[in-house]
């Protein structure tokens, strides 16, 4: 029997290493801008700046009245850029809504897969370090039948890219070879015997030996799925719009099991159409890169997207490691097009705990946090300069919401009247609560408002349910994340690096004593906000839900973590989501995706 080959024939790359801060590359003309996109920018800016200001100024006036002191200047320090990062993140949910609501987008689609249409060769890549070896063979295999019923066989090959230990490296070998010499698709698979540069230098290396031989590649994360259909469809795409680097689409959750993962993937499928509505209606062709679950023209990424090390030590210098957003701002500095589509059949899996969405999230904020010495890069758009310091600042939130709350205490302490909380005039109050609670009743609204979609989340009642469960277990884990990532921000801060470790996606019951020994500063800050009583009771009262969720925040974490009160709450109906268009790792891609991904609307129409 005549075995498959491990690796194709090289056919190198350049890829030359980028001077961020020199004179900026010539770039082409973008061919696939949307019309108009300036003046949405600039609605959204405005909206966002009426918004917060507005509010800031009342406040102002009222804290103003008998003179600012220190604590009050500090106090309006933090509200201000805490409140304007609320009012954007709802004015781009408002107007993802009204697109969703008036069919002016229509959401989450199929995307028309022509196989015939295809000229050029296409790379699936799957980097993976260290991964459960028949999960992330069972997933390749699903891709590759499901490849080759959508016509895609000759034009697309599958690439396995190994950094993991020797020992994991064997048994992804002896699988690769169990899958390689049936599959309907060309498999390969390589394994580095040194790790540089984590997933950037996988994806490099592979460029610089076999980039040549393809004008895509198609970059996956370990827990990623994505339907043949799909796949050919966004190859299909490039053929057609050879300005364009870089087609991201909007990844869904698969494969929830645990009560946490099932939570998200409600919230994901009920609020994030929305918010992926809004952000594709003012990302135009400078859209962003997540690093998974997109297609790149090859050549593009190999002349633009050398990633140098920052200077320093880490963890803010060394290997930029959120590499993604700063390779789609580089793509756009060469004058590629960037853009995001919602199409269907992308899929990713979540974190299976709050302590493992937590430290992946250190580990984003590491590279999130690198982008700020990145702003004044040469030659790039505003609008990637403007992803930058939004991914940035969403890291900062955290730690601004506690110095904030802190302050508050603090007025209460010197001025003795109720302070802020008292003082807040009830406009800026009910304000505050629209603007944290309108996305979701945004997402209410849209998933009520069509019979077939209300129907695939379970029904009206249904609907109803989960959603307010949803919006309580919100309230209870929105303190954990603020201390959590507080945490994690001052031990960067102190020079202790996130590092890169393999994920956790296996489902596991964490116990409440197991958990307790990393919560001493939730439960002690919980402590600390109840002694306010003693200060003020209305400052307490409204300090309350921050108080509960850090106190209960032990159970949560355990009782999130169990697979078996996930099955219960599918069993009540609580967090149902339409029926994806993927079925588990193990089984074969169904033929017609019907998940939800994103759409490219306003990518066909430019």
């Amino acid at each position: 029997m005549n075995h498959s080959p491990m690796l194709p024939a090289e056919s190198p790359m350049a890829m030359p290493i980028q001077n961020l801060w020199g004179n900026p590359p010539g770039a082409r003309e973008v061919l696939t801008a949307p019309h108009g996109m300036l003046v949405k920018r600039l609605l959204l800016l405005a909206l966002t700046a009426v918004i917060g200001l507005a509010a800031s100024s009342t406040v102002r006036m009222e804290l103003s009245r008998d003179g600012l002191d220190w604590v009050e200047i500090a106090l309006l320090v933090f509200f201000v850029p805490l409140f304007c990062w609320i009012s954007f993140g709802f004015v781009t949910a408002t107007m993802g809504f009204l697109k969703l609501i008036t069919g002016e987008h229509p959401g989450f689609t199929a995307l028309p897969s022509p196989a015939s249409s295809l000229r050029h060769k296409t790379a699936v890549l799957m980097p993976v370090y260290n991964e459960g070896v028949e999960e992330v063979f069972a997933r390749v295999r699903a891709m590759a039948y499901s490849i080759a019923e959508a016509g895609g066989a000759p034009w697309i090959d599958f690439f396995i890219l190994s950094d993991s230990n020797p020992f994991h490296g064997k048994r992804e070998e002896a699988a690769w070879h169990e899958l390689a010499d049936h599959a309907p698709i060309k498999i390969y698979y390589r394994r580095r015997e040194k790790n540089i540069a984590r997933k950037p230098g996988n994806i490099a290396e592979w460029v610089k030996r076999f980039g040549g031989a393809y004008e895509n590649m198609l970059v996956l994360d370990a827990d990623s799925m994505m339907s043949g259909e799909t796949i050919v469809g966004m190859a299909s795409i490039m053929e057609e719009r050879p300005s364009i680097g870089l087609l991201q689409t909007v990844p869904m959750i698969t494969n929830a099991r645990t009560l946490f993962q099932r939570w998200m993937q409600f919230a994901s499928e009920a609020y994030g159409p929305i918010a992926s509505a809004g952000l594709l209606w003012w990302s135009g062709s400078e859209a962003n890169f997540w690093g998974h679950n997109a297609i790149v023209r090859t050549r593009a990424f190999a002349e633009a997207c050398g990633l140098p090390e920052l200077p320093g030590k880490a963890p803010f210098g060394g290997h930029i490691l959120s590499h993604d957003m700063l390779e789609s701002a580089l793509l756009r500095r060469r004058g590629w097009a960037v853009h995001m589509v919602m199409i269907g059949g992308s899929y990713e899996e979540f974190p299976p705990t709050i302590i493992d969405m937590a430290i992946r999230d250190r580990r984003w904020m590491q590279g999130n946090l690198q982008h700020l010495q990145l702003l004044g890069a040469s030659g790039l758009h505003w609008a990637s300069r403007l992803h930058l310091l939004i991914g940035a600042s969403a890291y900062l939130t955290s730690p601004g919401w506690l110095l904030l709350i802190l302050t508050m205490i603090g007025q209460v302490a010197t001025h003795g009247d109720g302070g802020f909380v008292t003082l807040a005039p009830p406009s800026v109050l009910a304000l505050t609560v629209m603007l944290l609670f309108g996305p979701k009743i945004m997402g209410l609204i849209w998933m009520l408002a069509d019979g077939e979609r209300r129907r695939s989340f379970g029904g009206a009642t249904a609907v109803i349910r989960s959603v307010a469960l949803e919006t309580v277990l919100a309230m209870l884990l929105a303190p954990i994340t603020m201390v959590t990532q507080t945490k994690a921000l001052l031990g960067l801060l102190l020079g202790i690096s996130a590092g890169w470790n393999t994920q956790t996606r296996d489902a596991r019951r964490i116990t409440v004593r197991e958990v307790l020994p990393d919560l001493r500063e939730h439960l002690l800050l919980g402590a600390a906000l109840t002694a306010t009583a003693f200060l003020d009771t209305t400052t307490a009262i409204w300090l309350s839900p921050i108080i509960v969720g850090l106190f209960l925040s032990p159970w949560l974490i355990s009782l999130s973590s169990s697979e078996n009160l996930g099955q219960k709450a599918e069993a009540a109906k609580f967090f149902r989501v339409p029926e994806p268009g993927i079925v588990e790792a193990k089984d074969e891609l169904r033929k017609e995706p019907n998940g939800p991904a994103a759409d490219g609307q306003s990518l066909v129409e430019a």
